[in-house]
């Protein structure tokens, strides 16, 4: 295939300070995932700011379609156009600016106070348009950092770092920000820093700020070091040629048919799997009753296993290929996901019944809470597995010359529906009055875009 002027600037060998640099990407991105989206701010919205944990994970359903509607959207347009303006940093600085601002904004979010729901919800949303733009733009630098047959280390190392990542922020947060309503102390054993009142769950709240100073203080470095694709032209005509070259893409998209299978069957998958990640610590909160201490260690637990799972998935990867990878993760992730529906207070595979948790036991004393806690673990060890193999392939499967282009079309693969995920969840938790019911829409999701995977080829 011939190379045109935009196809990068041709680098394979990058040095260390460029690769490294890169890698801290998801270090410093990892905690608005780790500690807002999933383990602390969003069990407190449902739990302690909500009306009640059915209607908060309604509310955060819906936040979460009205983000990945708008990530949709926009994003292959703006890949169209980076990939005609050349610099993608630009764009980065950009929308760090939004994840930063709207990470601060979830402070204001108190029990008690007007507004706080709106303030909450619009947060979140605003903050994850940003996180998730500011990572297109920084995917497609990977071409240009190594060569085709190590791009799968180096993104699974990536997704491994961030795990690490959200593990330490969230030791931290836990450790030190987060008391115990009832006993005042965080996870340490001591009051909380800087005077947080865990009766008005500040510590749950400061989980916003906490993630933005994390996110500006590490992502220094990939402005500093990682080459950038020079500017070709101004704004306004990058505009106007993103959005042709855009066109002819989707209508060329007939005759990239491999990738465009892909696509279609990571836009499924995807969804299941961002409603799970937005969801399961709402659902252990709302069915076992776990505050912020419980969630978190189950995080850490989370995080752990998704950090080895990652850095196993990496060289998996380069060995057998992303897509046979995607494959066996999503077989396990539907039998896992099938395991966590069959659990609540009373019962395990649905109708075995266990008892129930002591006042006195300690943390996670019933066999249904060590059984979700270990499920946890199985779909965290899958998760960076499942995600870096997937922007591998889509590597693998789509024209160089046009990169940035196509992880415009893969985050736009990733969003345009991804509201459905949790908007179905929403919308069948509201009508049947049941967390469990609601998530249970996510096998669909899983099983669907298995399915799809059948279909492509792994060209390179």
């Amino acid at each position: 295939m011939e190379r045109d002027s935009r196809q990068g600037t041709g680098r394979r060998n990058a040095g260390w300070p460029a690769i490294v640099s890169w890698v801290m990407f998801d270090w410093s991105t990892q905690p608005f995932f780790t500690l807002i989206t999933t383990f602390v701010f969003s069990p407190y919205f449902a739990s302690r700011l909500a009306p009640n944990p059915v209607e908060g994970q309604a509310l955060w359903g819906y936040a979460t379609a009205a983000a990945g509607l708008t990530i949709a959207f926009l994003s292959p347009v703006l890949g169209a156009v980076a990939d005609a303006g050349g610099s993608r940093k630009p764009w980065i600085v950009v929308f760090s600016v939004l994840l930063v601002v709207a990470s601060f904004a979830m402070w204001w979010a108190a029990p008690g106070v007007e507004g706080a729901i709106t303030i909450a919800l619009v947060a979140f949303a605003i903050g994850t348009v940003g996180a998730e733009f500011a990572t297109v733009f920084t995917n497609a630098m990977m071409p240009d950092l190594v060569e085709e047959e190590r791009l799968g280390r180096l993104s699974g190392t990536g997704w491994a770092v961030g795990y690490v990542g959200g593990l330490v922020s969230l030791g931290a947060t836990l450790g030190f920000l987060v008391g115990n309503p009832d006993t005042g102390h965080t996870l340490l054993g001591n009051p909380p820093i800087l005077g947080l009142d865990p009766a008005r769950f500040e510590g749950d709240r400061a989980s916003g700020p906490f993630t933005a100073i994390w996110y500006v203080i590490f992502v220094i470095p990939l402005f500093l070091f990682v080459p950038d694709v020079p500017r070709r032209m101004k704004l306004g005509a990058a505009a106007r040629a993103g959005c042709r070259d855009l066109v002819a893409t989707l209508s060329r998209l007939r005759s990239h048919g491999n990738a465009a299978r892909y696509l279609i069957a990571h836009m499924i998958y995807t969804d299941g799997l961002v409603a799970l990640f937005a969801f399961g610590a709402i659902y252990a909160a709302g069915v076992f009753g776990w505050s912020a201490i419980e969630l978190g260690l189950f995080g850490i637990l989370f995080l752990v296993t998704g950090t080895i799972g990652a850095l196993v998935g990496g060289r998996l990867d380069d060995l057998i290929g992303p897509k046979k990878l995607i494959v066996a993760c999503l077989i396990i992730l539907i039998v896992a996901s099938l395991g966590i529906l069959s659990v609540d207070r009373q019962h395990v595979a649905f109708v075995i019944p266990v008892p129930a948790a002591t006042a006195d036991g300690g943390l996670f004393n019933s066999i249904s809470e060590k059984a979700y806690f270990a499920l946890g673990a199985v779909i965290g060890a899958i998760a960076g597995p499942l995600q870096s193999a997937s922007r591998t392939l889509l590597v693998r499967v789509s024209p160089r010359e046009r990169m940035t282009e196509f992880f415009g079309l893969y985050a736009l693969s990733g969003k345009v529906t991804s509201f459905l995920g949790p908007l179905a969840v929403s919308a069948l938790t509201m009508v049947s009055g049941s967390q469990r019911i609601g998530i249970s829409i996510l096998l669909v999701f899983f099983i669907a875009g298995s399915a799809a995977l059948v279909g492509v080829k792994q060209e390179r």
